[in-house]
C-alpha cells in the first residue's frame, strides 16, 4: 500500500515524538544512473547529476520548469551549491570541474581540474575556495573568484573518492580507495591525522554542523562517526547489507541518513545511537543522499534514474531551538557534540531490530505517484541544445 509504515510487512506504530518523512515530488528527466544531489541555500532549487553526463536544475515550485545543463563530456560525479546560491560547481569523469548559473542562461566556466576523473568538488563556507577529489590520488584546493588552482594535497596512495571543507574552513577531510580517511590542515597544507580502520574503500566523508566530528562511509557497508579533538571512532553503524555510497548530516547534528547499495535510504538517529528508519523508494543502488540546509526537505537518486524529493517532518522543533542557543553562544567553548551524549562507546550499532526498540521501514509505492513532470530546458554550449522539450517518462 502506497505510504504504508511497515516492520517485516506488518503495521507499526511510530516512535513517539516523531512524525514519519514524506515522499513529495518524484523527479523524471535524467536518462541514467543519478549519482549526486544538493539543494540551494534557498530551498527553491534541487541540483543532480548523472551517468547522463547532464546536470539538472530541479525547481521546487510544482509550476516551474527544470533546466538541463549540457557541457561535461562523461559521468557527472558531483555537484554543490556556493553558500550565495550564486554558482553551482559540478565535477566529472571528464576531469573538469565547472561553475554554473544555475538560470536559463546556464552559462559555465571550466576548470581543467585534474589528469584523472574528478570525483567530488566542495566550496567552503566562505565561498572562497573549492576543494576537488579525483582518481589522479589527489587532492586540490582552488579560489573562485580567480578561477585559478591554489595548492595539492598528496598523500593518498589510491583513487580520492571525496573532500570536504570543515566549517571553519580549517580542515579538509578526504577519503578514497586506500581504504583511508585524512585530515589536512589547510594552512600548513600538511596530514595531520589518517583514520585507516576500513575493510574496503572509504566512499564518502563529511564534518557535522561543529566541525568537531567527521562521519565517513564504506564499501564494507559501514558508517563510522570519529571526534577528530580526541581522534576516537565514537560510533559505529552497520545498518545496511550492501556498500555506503552517500550520506548527509542533519543540520542540527542530531540525525544523519544513508544510500547504500542495497536499495534502501537509512535514517539513524545519532543521539540515541540507533536506525529510525528504513525508506524504500528505488528500484536498485542508492548513489545520493542529501538534506536542504533547512534540514526540512532530503532527497535521493540511484541507478534507477530516479530524483526522489522526501519531507522531514521529524525534529523540526528540536533543530530551530539547537540552532538557536547556537547563535545565542558567547563563550569559546565548542558546541555539545556526540561524546557528550549516549552512546559514549564506540560499540557497533547494527539494524535496529537486532538491538531493541524497531526500525520504522516506510514503502511509499513510488510507481504510484503521479507527479506532472516539468517541462525541461537544454541549455548548454551548443546551441542545438537550447530548446524546450517535455522531460521523458
Amino acid at each position: 500500500m502506497p505510504g504504508a509504515v511497515t516492520h517485516n510487512g506488518n503495521p507499526v506504530m511510530n516512535c513517539p515524538g516523531l512524525e514519519d518523512p514524506t515522499l513529495l515530488r518524484h523527479f523524471k528527466g535524467h536518462k541514467d544512473a543519478v549519482t549526486c544531489a544538493d539543494f540551494s541555500p534557498n530551498n527553491k532549487q534541487l541540483a543532480t547529476g548523472s551517468n547522463d553526463k547532464t546536470v539538472m536544475i530541479w525547481n521546487l515550485n510544482p509550476k516551474s520548469r527544470a533546466f538541463r545543463f549540457i557541457g561535461h563530456q562523461d559521468v557527472v560525479t558531483a555537484v554543490h551549491f556556493s553558500p550565495s546560491g550564486e554558482l553551482l560547481a559540478s565535477a566529472s569523469r571528464d576531469r573538469t570541474v565547472r561553475l554554473w548559473t544555475p538560470s536559463i542562461k546556464g552559462e559555465s566556466t571550466v576548470f581543467k581540474a585534474h589528469t584523472a576523473s574528478v570525483r567530488s568538488v566542495s566550496f567552503s563556507a566562505d565561498g572562497q575556495r573549492l576543494v576537488t577529489a579525483s582518481d589522479d590520488k589527489s587532492v586540490k584546493v582552488w579560489s573562485v573568484h580567480r578561477q585559478k588552482f591554489i595548492y595539492s594535497l598528496n598523500q593518498h596512495t589510491n583513487w580520492v573518492r571525496c573532500a570536504r571543507f570543515s566549517p571553519d574552513g580549517r580542515l579538509v577531510a578526504s577519503c578514497g580507495d586506500d581504504r583511508t580517511v585524512r585530515l589536512w590542515d589547510t594552512s600548513t597544507r600538511l596530514c595531520v591525522n589518517t583514520f585507516s580502520d576500513y575493510g574496503g574503500p572509504a566512499t564518502f566523508v563529511d564534518f557535522d554542523s561543529s566541525g568537531t566530528c567527521i562521519a565517513s562511509s564504506g564499501a564494507d557497508n559501514t558508517l563510522k562517526i570519529w571526534d577528530i579533538r580526541t581522534n576516537k571512532l565514537i560510533q559505529h553503524y552497520q545498518v545496511h547489507s550492501a556498500a555506503v555510497n552517500s550520506f548527509s548530516f542533519h543540520p542540527s547534528g542530531n540525525y544523519l541518513i544513508s544510500g547504500s547499495s542495497d536499495s534502501t535510504v537509512k535514517i539513524v538517529d545519532l543521539l540515541e545511537g540507533r536506525l529510525i528508519y528504513t525508506l524504500h523508494g528505488h528500484k536498485g543502488p542508492v548513489l545520493a543522499v542529501t538534506f536542504s540546509r533547512e534540514g526540512d526537505l532530503f532527497a535521493s537518486g540511484g541507478c534507477d534514474s530516479q530524483v526522489l524529493m522526501w519531507k522531514t517532518n521529524f525534529d523540526t522543533l528540536d533543530y530551530r531551538e539547537t540552532m538557536s542557543r547556537h547563535r545565542k553562544r558567547v563563550t569559546p567553548d565548542p558546541p555539545p557534540h556526540l561524546t557528550d551524549i549516549f552512546p559514549r562507546s564506540p560499540h557497533l550499532h547494527r539494524a535496529a531490530a537486532e538491538v531493541g526498540p524497531l526500525a520504522v521501514e516506510i514503502n511509499p509505492g513510488v510507481t504510484d505517484v503521479h507527479t506532472a513532470h516539468p517541462q525541461v530546458l537544454e541549455v548548454g554550449e551548443d546551441p542545438f541544445y537550447t530548446r524546450m522539450r517535455p522531460a521523458p517518462f
